[in-house]
């Protein structure tokens, strides 16, 4: 699971470098570059009602690999309605509510049977899994913009969004041998909202993360145009995204020795309000020096928060609760990225990349700071799991 996890977040950092300037080569738009990474936010911001009871039935590999190849399928649209010239608006749309469909069962599926796997192991290992499937897609962003850069120099920018179907859909198969965690069949699927009930403290980590994502349009959308703009496309954004990797990797290697030491709220506060700084560092010094010196800090702060919320959720839940918690976390993300990701597009062609990097930032860390400054809290401790949480505290 971690392998096809992996692979499938390489390719789609490789392919995010391409598809904002295949989108704009064919359309010729700027508002453009983001509707299919908007439009699948949709569903996913939809989930709670549609996903509550399907969310439980991605419960093992095999089912993890049947919504891989329906991915792979919204994936492929794009590239080949750009091979056929026929590539609109309305189809980048179509592709992405596919690919939200997707997304909102295969992301809280893999992270809830990672975490499962971990509680067979012992004692904090599901953060430990997490942390390392979050480790690899930090590794992809490293290294998978400049490859992106290099394949885009070379010519094969539609080809990468086609290695991106292929990756999802090698990941699905990789996770085929992956048993089955099935609670009970009297087992009544919970709610998302009912799960959080108890857990304020998640709730606020969800707040903090949710803005960072509602801006990280900012960053990726902001630095292609910028890159375009100037004449050197995919530059910037390679340059932030390994930036960023790096650091996330720094971060990485640290994460769990801090999350053990801070409170996870206010670690969490302090990450999302050091990234939105840093995004408006990005908007004053915009130089491909000045991004890669910046996302790196930005990446070595926001792993921790998220390190953070995923020890709150692991620590306070199990079997179908904590299906509903990490399917509360992915609506979040991704409904919020792909909000920005909406109105991103129209923002950047009317003030600017630049002044929005700025505004973004200083939306974040106005957030983070709101929720740093309230008065802290202790992790929840839900009745039923008071035993598991001194367990793991020992």
């Amino acid at each position: 699971m971690l392998a096809g996890s992996g692979t499938a977040d390489l390719a789609y950092r490789i392919t995010q470098v391409a598809l904002p300037l295949v989108v704009l080569q064919e359309t010729g738009s700027v508002a453009a570059t983001g509707l299919v990474g908007g439009a699948a936010g949709v569903p996913v911001l939809l989930s709670p009602w549609w996903a509550r009871k399907a969310r439980q039935w991605v419960d093992s590999g095999p089912r993890l690999a049947v919504v891989a190849a329906f991915s792979a399928m919204a994936l492929a649209t794009v590239p080949a309605t750009a091979a056929l010239g026929v590539l609109q608006p309305a189809l980048l749309v179509m592709s992405g509510l596919l690919l939200g469909f997707g997304d909102a069962l295969s992301n809280p599926g893999r992270s809830a049977l990672l975490a499962d796997t971990g509680d067979r192991w012992g004692p904090d290992k599901a953060v430990v899994l997490l942390t390392w499937q979050d480790g690899l897609r930090r590794i992809g962003m490293l290294i998978g913009p400049p490859i992106g850069a290099f394949a885009i120099a070379a010519g094969f920018t539609d080809t990468l969004l086609w290695i991106e179907a292929a990756a999802v859909l090698v990941a699905g198969l990789l996770a085929c041998t992956v048993k089955a965690e099935r609670a009970p069949q009297e087992v009544v699927a919970p709610s998302i909202r009912a799960s959080l009930q108890g857990r304020p403290d998640v709730l606020y980590g969800w707040i903090a993360r949710g803005t960072g994502c509602l801006t990280w349009f900012a960053f990726t959308l902001g630095l292609s145009v910028i890159g375009a703009q100037r004449g050197q496309p995919g530059v910037y954004l390679a340059a932030g995204m390994s930036g960023y990797g790096v650091g996330a990797l720094a971060g990485t290697a640290v994460t769990l020795a801090v999350i053990r030491r801070i409170p996870p709220v206010p670690l969490a506060a302090v990450a999302w309000f050091v990234m939105g700084l840093c995004w408006i560092g990005m908007g004053v010094w915009t130089t491909p020096a000045a991004v890669t010196v910046l996302a790196a800090l930005s990446g070595v702060t926001v792993v921790l928060g998220i390190a953070a919320i995923s020890m709150l959720i692991t620590r306070s839940s199990e079997g179908a609760e904590r299906r509903a918690l990490l399917s509360g976390q992915s609506v979040v993300v991704s409904a919020s990225s792909s909000a920005g990701l909406l109105v991103g597009g129209p923002i950047i062609a009317a003030v600017g990349a630049e002044p929005t990097l700025i505004g973004a930032g200083a939306l974040t860390s106005v957030v983070a700071l709101g929720i740093l400054l309230k008065k802290p809290h202790q992790p929840s401790q839900i009745p039923g799991q008071v035993r598991n949480l001194d367990h793991h505290a020992a």
